[in-house]
């Protein structure tokens, strides 16, 4: 029997971290943890620091990011994503769409790119903000 998408990227999650993952795949936006707390406390998620253990280690697995400047969180898009070192999205000013940015030539610029200094990073969320196609 062949598992479906779904199944297999939940396969070593914990209860709650299943919980979060299916709330934040199912939001059509980025979202902040008090916004999944308030949606998953039917569930049995009661208590903030069980939301942010469950985004921690979602994060860490590669299965969401953490959009900085919302102090929110997204499902990853890319499924063979380098989460843990390099995340860049777009970020629509106006109606604030976000998509996570998938580019060959930035990651190989990036993973290169070293400041005066000589400092080559190891890590790196990039957000570049605009008007999407759809606002202009």
């Amino acid at each position: 029997m062949v598992k479906s998408n779904m199944s297999q990227k939940q396969e070593h999650l914990s209860k709650n971290q299943k919980i979060v993952l299916d709330m934040i795949e199912k939001s059509n936006q980025p979202m902040k943890a008090y916004s999944i707390l308030f949606n998953v406390q039917k569930k049995g998620i009661k208590a903030p620091l069980q939301v942010y253990r469950a985004l921690d280690k979602l994060v860490e697995m590669g299965k969401i990011h953490k959009i900085e400047s919302r102090n929110a969180f997204i499902a990853c898009q890319n499924s063979s994503c380098q989460v843990a070192k390099a995340t860049a999205f777009s970020i629509c000013e106006m109606c604030e769409k976000v998509t996570e940015i998938s580019s060959s030539g930035l990651s190989k610029y990036l993973a290169s790119f070293k400041d005066k200094d000589g400092m080559k990073y190891s890590k790196y969320n990039l957000e570049f903000f605009g008007l999407c196609k759809k606002c202009r």
